[in-house]
Order: structure tokens, then sequence, then C-alpha cells
């Protein structure tokens, strides 16, 4: 997954354009095909195979999607195209955060977060109703790794009834799945 805050944007998205590029070789587009650089056909189509049968599993839940690097990599970039990535980057740094171990670094990155994501008018201000905001204010007074936790489920749930499964029906990835399936059919009848 993305690490970090500052890491996040670069990070994300030099995969979601690997991801592409790995996309236009399994959809056959010449234009991209000069960037799979020297990698054989037989690589290539193995490669391309696992990566659409890998985005098949994206499908079964959102949790297979968020277990995905490259999941994670197409989702961000979908978002992107709604302008509604920051509600993954909020989740994203919400993980990230309950990694952290020390305890006096604990309060200046809630601080961070908080300033980034939940405040009023962040700069990438994520959705929630005054109710959770206010719990998550409360919360920073004594930072410990679940202080984000009501505000990130929030965003969590947000994402999963409404941009996952509008991704799902994206034409990126039906376009996707519709390789992934034509490969495994030819696969039945040879």
């Amino acid at each position: 997954m993305c690490r970090g805050l500052a890491a996040f944007s670069t990070t994300c998205l030099e995969r979601a354009k690997h991801l592409k590029t790995r996309l236009a070789i399994l959809l056959h587009k010449p234009e991209l095909g000069h960037e799979a650089g020297s990698i054989s056909k037989s690589e290539q189509g193995t490669k391309s195979r696992n990566s659409a049968e890998e985005a098949l599993e994206w499908k079964k839940s959102f949790d297979h999607l968020l277990k995905s690097k490259n999941g994670v990599a197409a989702f961000h970039a979908f978002l992107k195209t709604e302008f509604s990535e920051e509600n993954l980057e909020f989740w994203l740094a919400c993980e990230e955060f309950k990694k952290s171990r020390s305890k006096s670094k604990l309060s200046s990155k809630a601080h961070r977060i908080f300033l980034e994501f939940v405040q009023n008018e962040a700069p990438r201000e994520v959705n929630m109703d005054h109710e959770t905001r206010e719990i998550t204010r409360k919360n920073l007074s004594a930072a410990t790794s679940s202080c984000f936790d009501a505000a990130q489920a929030k965003t969590r749930t947000l994402m999963e009834k409404d941009s996952y499964p509008r991704f799902l029906k994206s034409t990126s990835y039906l376009d996707l799945t519709e390789q992934a399936s034509s490969h495994s059919s030819k696969l039945l009848h040879t």
C-alpha cells in the first residue's frame, strides 16, 4: 500500500500509471506497447493475465480491493476522475497512522491528519457528519492509534456504498475484467 502522507501522491500515481500501462498491454493498445520494454511476449501475457485475474478478485468485496496494491492504485485513479480521492487518501493515512509506534509522534501525526482531512475547510476535507467530526476533534486531546476510528469507518462506508459500485461499473474496470473472462474462456476451449 501507499505509505505516508507526503509520499502518497507520487507513489500511488506511479502505481496507477504502471497499472494503466499493464491494462493497455492487456487491452492490446499499440500506442503503449513500446513501454513494455524488453519483456518477452509470454511474460507480458502472464503479467497481464495475473493483473486481469487479480482485478476479478476486486469485485468480490471492497476488502479484496483494499488489500491489493494494484486495486488501491486503480481505485485511486478512478476516484480522481470523480474528484473524491481524498476519501481513500484519508483512509490510507489512518491505516498508516495506526501503525505508528512512537507515542511522542502520535499526537503530531494525528493533528496533521486532522488538519489535512477532518477539520472544517481542510485542504482535502472528507465528507462526514458534524457529530463524527466533533468526536474526532475530542479524541485528539489524548491521541491514540484509534482516535480516527469513527471517522475512518464513516469514510470507508461512504466509499464502499457509493464509489466502489461505480468503480465496478466503470469502463476501465469492465474492460479489464472482460479481458480476464475472455482469457478464461479461451483456456476452457483449448
